[in-house]
């Protein structure tokens, strides 16, 4: 007969060892989360400088900033893998391994710069096929061609920061993002408006800002490593530079499907760009905005999900699936709930967090609607983006490949064209299908999250 107090039992000890690992899950969740911040608030900060321009100039950053958001989370995306790789390495006290995995993540960044910018250029010249209004069209293409520079420099902070991460060294990494802001609202504010004697660059000049402030912070990530292993004499130097075509490949295996996983994701949020740039400029205005507010939200669950990734990761590295298991599931338990906090207060003051953008009523009205459909996908959002994070840790990249595509591209875009374009709901529409495959995107991962980490304990 089985113990009636067997289930009562697992539950206290499921909840002693939750709370047991919140502490050093927050302890490396909190600097990568303001990381995160501080990176989606370099893409507020613009969007906010620039909003003074006009509608315009707002669709404008926000075809730019789309175009080359896909072009940039692919390649760093080929560079998630380190975070795998680096993690249970060092979770397994292997440091040549950690180092190893780095350099070929930099031969990485430098091979796959080049088709990038390439693709980059064509996208660019292909803007004035896409049916923008003439004012966009006229302000987003020089806003790109610049923006497209920082593509090299991002690719490296990207490697060294996953790096350092995996690591647990996170705080050069916040200390970057956050630095790197104030040198990009600066510039933003002498580039933009023409102050301090310079000329006034309008939309050019955020994308001049942006390039530099992505240069600088490649720069400090790569002092930060020199200077820690120096003084912790950890043998980075020593290591052999030469070209590992052996270990670029398993970097890749791992990398390329994480890579388009984040690409299908962020691709699908272009594609909604662009065809809200179809039904008019206060549409494209507002879908802009509350996109930027949502996606500051979303780097919360983003960087809970890298510390769960590194955890999840350093535990498998130390061959404790159980520890791993309990890493996972923290690391969702944070994302859910700060997700259905975010929801509360996009429902409470939509129009207060719309002003910050924009006073236009017609860009305001469209934005309070919006917002109220982000709020229905706060908490999956979260959910997916943790639970990408913590299968990466147990290194599997192929099941939220497969994922985004079926849920992202197959259901939530269809749907929201016919609702947008044929059923007449507008930008409203195409949230609505957006939502709906968040939702199947979410469910999935989490169900793959609770298998794969079942068996791993059960076969401890």
């Amino acid at each position: 007969m089985p113990d009636s107090t067997s289930t009562p039992t697992r539950r206290v000890r499921a909840f002693r060892a939750v709370r047991l690992e919140i502490g050093p899950m927050l302890a490396l969740a909190g600097p990568v989360v303001l990381a995160e911040i501080g990176w989606m608030a370099m893409g507020f900060v613009d969007t906010a400088i620039v909003g003074r321009l006009g509608p315009e100039a707002i669709g404008a950053v926000g075809i730019g900033t789309a175009l080359f958001g896909t072009l940039a989370i692919f390649g760093m995306g080929l560079l998630l893998g380190l975070e795998t790789l680096v993690s249970q390495a060092y979770g397994a006290r292997t440091l040549d391994s950690c180092h190893r995995a780095l350099i070929d993540g930099l031969y990485l960044s430098a091979i796959v710069a080049v088709p990038l910018l390439l693709v980059g250029a064509a996208a660019n010249w292909s803007l004035q096929f896409w049916g923008l209004p003439a004012g966009v069209l006229r302000l987003a293409v020089p806003y790109f061609s610049v923006l497209t520079w920082s593509l090299l420099p991002l690719l490296l902070y990207a490697a060294f920061r996953r790096y350092l991460q995996a690591m647990g060294l996170v705080a050069a990494v916040t200390f970057a993002l956050i630095s790197a802001n104030l040198i990009n609202a600066c510039a933003n504010w002498v580039l933009v408006f023409g102050h301090l004697g310079l000329p006034a660059l309008g939309v050019r000049g955020s994308a001049v800002a942006t390039l530099i402030s992505r240069i600088y912070m490649a720069v400090v990530l790569l002092v930060a490593i020199v200077a820690h292993n120096r003084r912790g004499h950890l043998g980075l130097f020593a290591i052999s530079w030469r070209f590992d075509a052996t270990g670029i490949g398993r970097l890749l295996r791992l990398g390329l499907p994480a890579a388009a996983q984040v690409t299908l994701e962020l691709g699908v949020f272009s594609a909604v760009t662009v065809l809200a740039g179809r039904v008019d400029e206060a549409s494209l205005a507002a879908h802009q905005i509350v996109l930027t507010l949502a996606g500051l939200t979303f780097m919360v669950p983003l960087g809970v999900g890298s510390a769960g990734a590194v955890r999840v990761g350093q535990a498998i590295g130390r061959r404790d699936p159980s520890g791993a298991r309990r890493s996972g599931w923290t690391a969702l338990l944070l994302g859910v709930s700060f997700m259905s906090c975010a929801a509360a207060g996009f429902l409470l003051i939509p129009v207060p967090l719309i002003h910050v953008f924009t006073s236009s009523r017609p860009v305001v009205a469209l934005g309070v609607s919006l917002l109220a459909v982000a709020a229905m996908f706060q908490l999956f959002d979260g959910l997916q983006g943790v639970a990408t994070g913590v299968l990466r840790g147990l290194g599997d990249t192929r099941t939220p490949m497969i994922t985004n595509l079926l849920g992202h591209w197959l259901l939530g875009l269809p749907i929201g064209y016919g609702l947008c374009f044929f059923a007449g709901w507008g930008v409203v529409g195409l949230w609505i299908g957006l939502s709906i495959g968040l939702v199947a995107v979410s469910l999935t991962l989490l169900a793959a999250w609770m298998r794969r980490s079942s068996l791993a304990a059960r076969d401890e």
